[in-house]
């Protein structure tokens, strides 16, 4: 099995056809298909179901090209730390998960301070909820990630970052002040714009409902934070709300919201890496930069109704260090 091998196979997957593929490989079609034909031969199974519409992956070559996926990325991150020694500057490729609710605080920041800090280093930014962060960082599609409420796990790493209050979201004309915390009494007297069953913060809010008396009317369920956000803003209720997921909407004008109490509501954040015997140095500078982003939205209390952990004594031993200024 060659490395050209697996590269067509990838390609022609991606393209749908050997046409496409051998244009984007700059090779004759011939040398593709040979390619393919030589990797089924070798494996004994066939990869691909070819029609008149192109070429579609069996069950067989769909596992194979997500394996053949993985390996070309790590040689190509191989590559990457090995020009590194040469040249000095930290390259390589690094996938990151963020989690929907901090998307706005951090996502775009996170890519201007790479850029400032670390330009050769290939960013490539996923997001979702924890429960499927967590598992593509262990399914290795993701180097890191962050995640809420995981205090250990076999395969990962855990660095936990701040805890943060949930607050009760509201419309703007509602008048909510972060200055003014907000009871579950007085927030189930309203109708709940909450997450599906099942959804991690959902699960916090249920833990916490049946200490609060009152039963609730639930106006309506989303798996989105942005339609829970936008039926808030047109009037179908309430809702409950990580600090960081309305930050900026409450700045704007656009909500309002104010944490909640009797009992207040939290979650801890975490950055999570795979527990590897090392961490490749890309890896290391995109977690620095990340939180020493963290740490300024602390500090500076644009990432409010927040207490910052001891991430520090959870780092690595490559990592221990100050995380790097993200101010620039």
């Amino acid at each position: 099995m060659e490395l050209k091998q697996l590269t067509a196979l990838v390609t022609v997957a991606e393209a749908g056809s050997v046409t496409k593929a051998a244009e984007r490989l700059r090779l004759v079609q011939p040398a593709v298909t040979r390619q393919i034909q030589m990797l089924e031969d070798e494996l004994g199974v066939p990869l691909f179901v070819r029609s008149r519409q192109g070429m579609r992956t069996t069950d067989a070559g769909a596992v194979m090209v997500e394996r053949a996926r993985r390996a070309l990325i790590e040689l190509e991150r191989a590559r990457a730390e090995l020009r590194q020694r040469e040249t000095g500057p930290v390259t390589g490729i690094v996938t990151i998960g963020l989690l929907e609710s901090v998307i706005d605080l951090i996502a775009t920041r996170l890519v201007a301070r790479m850029k400032a800090a670390h330009p050769e280093v290939d960013l490539r930014v996923m997001t979702a909820y924890s429960g499927h962060l967590q598992q593509w960082l262990d399914q290795g599609d993701l180097d890191l990630s962050l995640l809420y409420n995981l205090s250990t796990s076999p395969s990962i790493h855990v660095v936990p970052l701040l805890e943060e209050q949930l607050w009760a979201t509201a419309t703007r004309e509602a008048g909510l002040s972060p200055d003014s915390p907000v009871t579950w009494t007085d927030l189930c007297a309203r109708p709940l714009v909450l997450p599906v069953s099942g959804h991690g913060l959902r699960v916090l809010i249920d833990q916490a409902l049946p200490h609060t008396g009152p039963e609730i009317r639930i106006a309506v369920e989303t798996n989105s934070l942005a339609l829970q956000k936008k039926f808030v803003a047109d009037g179908h209720g309430w809702t409950v709300l990580p600090a960081a997921g309305i930050a900026q909407d409450i700045a704007s004008g656009h909500l309002s919201g104010a944490p909640i109490s009797d009992p207040a509501l939290s979650r801890q954040v975490v950055l999570g890496l795979p527990l590897t015997a090392r961490t490749p140095p890309a890896v290391e500078a995109v977690a620095g930069v990340l939180i020493g982003l963290i740490d300024n939205l602390v500090r500076s209390g644009e990432w409010p109704s927040t207490r910052p952990l001891d991430w520090n004594a959870s780092l690595p031993r490559e990592q221990h260090r100050r995380p790097q200024d993200s101010s620039a």
